[in-house]
């Protein structure tokens, strides 16, 4: 299994969220879900609201077109980026959809 896969133009992220970093980065893989460590506190959506403005620059779209489908109060979430324009160096990413 992958951590990410595709759906039709749209990117499914299976992601491992660190809150609280020293700064926002990709950081690898932790088991089969991509490490993410955000500045944000795990408190009152702050950092899923940072984890979505995170990715949308990433991913060169808007914060709207970052979709949170689940993992709302979990350290493990999964993500929609719909049609994203680009993608980062991330490990095993490539591009296009299947």
């Amino acid at each position: 299994m992958s951590w990410y896969r595709w759906d039709g133009d749209d990117l499914i992220l299976d992601c491992h969220l660190q809150p609280k970093a020293s700064r926002d980065e990709f950081a690898g893989l932790h088991g089969e879900r991509l490490k993410i460590r955000l500045t944000a506190p795990p408190v009152e959506g702050k950092a899923n609201a940072h984890l979505m403005a995170f990715l949308a620059a990433a991913f060169g779209v808007a914060k709207s077109q970052v979709i949170l489908e689940s993992g709302e109060l979990n350290r493990q979430k999964r993500v929609r980026v719909r049609s994203p324009r680009q993608l980062p160096d991330l490990p095993g990413m490539t591009a296009g959809s299947p």
